[in-house]
């Protein structure tokens, strides 16, 4: 600690009571007060908010930075709240300010911001891309001093469109400082640290200084193949069957005690919430479709009680604080191993704990999903975070949001503003080019504006519509009186029904009692009658090889290194039972049952999309593929099958898109058609993953119907 500033070495010594630092913290301090760029990784409550904090703080007192110098993000509005108080209390030991910008943030307190600029500012990506673009923000006085940014779960940005969008306004936020802006990433455990850390430094990329700070982490990537110990933590795997029989264990276990219970789907959080509510267990909920009101007061409420339970979708997976907990539970199965690190990582904080994670599945489909996902934890994989390739819309965004932002730009000079990073370099210009044709961009001489298209398209409320890089479904906001509940999908306020339309939300049934289809509201009345709760979703993305892989590896034999129960046990020999002609350890199944005919890739979803859209000639034209197979032709033979597989993976092709799923690429209206369904085919193919598949010997299995 002797290079931080003495001031806050005596607070955290004497106000917080530490005797040391944790080796994260420890290692933290040179590269960050050297100005180096950095990826902080570590376990959930490993600490890494300090070990960014200490250092910048310690940088600001000993540099005499002045005004908004540190910008601090995260993915969550939640976690910005949560971060608040403590990152007050730090600042407030050196006589600095900490200030929070949002989208829940009221106006008064955005004028004093702009007035008096704090010294560090908490926000999100979307929320800087507003004040960006923002008439009434001076950009250049707000951003000048800026030298150092925090991306907090800086892998869950990289690992879809925001983190491109981050990436851009970085860029941007760059060249209004006019000096090069540290970049310092907060993560959890991830498979490619080191790639990550490139990512993460744009521009910057092999011209600064930059490194990985992860004491006692293990940074060899695994493939999943590879056997170790595996990793400390009291994990039990279960096989349950239903929803009911999930809250009845729930109600039975671990009473008074603090459990917190993830779910994958909010009609899940609801339906398990409802159950054991009735089951006479204390239970609070937290999703995304609940009102910040009701969320918070949740999650406050559960802070405070003991013997309770908490169940939530993965928005309580991030470094939201919900106190002391005693257990967590996981209703089926997660699908990426660094999610479920990231929810066992809520455990084991208080001394003596251990880290501790209970599974109910209720299928077998969950209960082998669940196994092939401990089977590789078991053998340290972690899941590499990649950015999603060829994002051309956010490149469309970003040139409209530039435009926004400096009111004109060059058309020989626009490449500037993101210091040459790809895929916003002149590569852009066919993109460009679009805008200007379609009248999002109007053009006089060397100069380009904002167009027409892009004012009727993008421009309602001040072009709000431009600053988030997703697409939220259209939800309708009920309220029961004057509070606000929280959304539903509107599909269940349309589906014909005979009675009243109950729904199911918070945990609680209401019945619907008046709907204003204009504003989108639906008023509601509390009822005894059971509700109804269902979101619709964008699409299945499926899993990934390696979690298929890790499948077939269970059905073959293969056990998770954890505590099975005798349901478990006894349900997992019937999977293997019921798919013993699926798989071989020798390599892929093609079985016909009947002219059912499947070859088993075991591949995952994208890999399987990429061989249907390749084999054409050889696949069934009517049917869809899954995550564990293929349909095939049902005159397949042998030979038919080697002579059409004999040089496919030479010339694997992008798997065919529905004009449809279109919708779901925000800002494609201001692409090329033909750009915008590439980048969506592109994001469906996994062409390493369907050249593996193509590789291996494959068995034929004639199966009785």
């Amino acid at each position: 600690m002797s290079r931080l500033q003495p001031a806050l070495v005596h607070h955290i010594v004497n106000s917080l009571g530490w005797r040391d630092l944790r080796p994260l913290q420890q290692e933290s301090i040179a590269p960050l007060l050297d100005g180096e760029d950095a990826v902080l990784l570590a376990p959930t409550a490993g600490g890494k908010t300090e070990a960014a904090t200490f250092p910048l703080l310690s940088a600001m007192e000993q540099g005499r930075w002045t005004g908004l110098s540190v910008l601090y993000v995260c993915p969550l509005k939640a976690l910005l709240n949560n971060l608040l108080p403590r990152l007050e209390t730090y600042a407030g030991w050196l006589g600095r300010r900490v200030a929070l910008w949002h989208g829940d943030i009221p106006q008064t307190a955005r004028r004093r911001i702009l007035t008096d600029p704090p010294d560090i500012l908490l926000t999100t990506p979307e929320s800087l891309e507003a004040m960006l673009v923002s008439t009434k923000v001076d950009q250049h006085r707000l951003f000048a001093g800026v030298r150092t940014i925090v991306i907090d779960e800086v892998h869950a940005f990289a690992g879809d469109d925001r983190g491109w969008h981050l990436l851009a306004v970085l860029e941007r936020l760059q060249r209004l400082s006019g000096r090069p802006i540290q970049r310092v990433g907060l993560s959890a455990t991830v498979g490619n640290p080191e790639s990550l850390l490139r990512w993460l430094q744009g521009s910057g990329r092999g011209a600064r200084a930059a490194r990985v700070v992860a004491p006692g982490v293990d940074l060899v990537p695994r493939t999943g193949g590879e056997a170790t110990a595996p990793p400390p933590g009291d994990i039990e795997l279960d096989y349950v069957g239903s929803t009911s029989n999930a809250a009845k264990v729930i109600a039975a276990l671990h009473r008074g005690e603090k459990r917190l219970v993830f779910c994958d789907s909010r009609q899940l959080v609801e339906e398990l919430g409802a159950a054991l509510r009735a089951a006479g267990v204390t239970t609070f909920l937290s999703h995304a479709s609940l009102s910040l009101d009701e969320r918070r007061r949740a999650e406050a409420a559960f802070a405070e009680a003991r013997d309770c339970v908490i169940v939530s979708t993965s928005t309580l997976e991030l470094g939201i604080d919900v106190g002391d907990l005693d257990r967590v539970i996981q209703i089926d199965s997660p699908t990426t191993v660094a999610s479920f690190l990231q929810r066992i990582g809520r455990t084991g904080r208080r001394a003596g704990s251990t880290r501790n994670c209970l599974f109910l599945t209720r299928s077998h489909e969950a209960l082998l999903g669940a196994s092939a996902l401990l089977v590789l934890w078991g053998r340290g994989y972690i899941e590499p975070v990649t950015a999603p390739p060829e994002p051309r819309h956010i490149v469309a965004q970003q040139l409209l949001a530039l435009n926004l932002q400096e009111h004109k730009i060059g058309q020989n000079l626009w490449s500037q503003g993101w210091n040459g990073l790809p895929p916003f370099d002149r590569s852009a210009e066919p993109i460009l080019r679009h805008l200007v044709d379609h009248g999002f961009l109007d053009q006089d001489g060397e100069l380009l504006f904002i167009g027409p298209a892009a004012e009727e398209k993008f421009g309602r409320r001040h072009f709000m519509g431009l600053t988030a890089v997703f697409t939220a479904p259209p939800e309708f906001t009920v309220f029961a009186g004057r509070q606000e509940i929280g959304r539903t999908d509107p599909m269940l306020l349309t589906e014909k029904i005979d009675g009243p339309r109950v729904l199911l939300l918070g945990g609680r049934s209401w019945k619907v009692t008046w709907i204003d289809w204009t504003r989108r509201r639906c008023f509601v009345e509390a009822s005894d009658l059971n509700g109804r709760a269902r979101w619709f979703g964008t699409g299945y993305t499926g899993t990934s090889y390696a979690l298929n892989r890790a499948a077939r590896d269970v059905l073959l034999g293969a056990d998770p290194q954890v505590k099975l129960t005798r349901r478990a046990t006894q349900q997992l020999a019937v999977v293997r039972d019921k798919n013993v002609d699926t798989v071989h350890p020798g390599g892929t199944v093609i079985t016909r049952v009947g002219e059912d005919v499947r070859w088993w890739t075991w591949a995952g979803y994208r890999a399987n999309a990429t061989l249907t859209a390749t084999l054409a000639g050889l696949t069934d034209e009517r049917q869809r593929f899954s995550d564990e197979y293929v349909r095939l032709r049902t005159d397949l033979t042998p030979q038919i099958w080697k002579a059409g597989t004999a040089d496919a993976a030479t010339h694997l092709c992008l798997p065919d898109v529905d004009v449809k799923a279109m919708r779901g690429l925000k800002f494609h209206e201001a692409l090329p058609e033909r750009l915008a369904m590439a980048t969506l085919a592109t994001r469906l193919a996994d062409l390493d993953s369907a050249e593996k598949a193509l590789s291996e010997p494959v068995r034929f299995v004639l199966q009785t119907p």
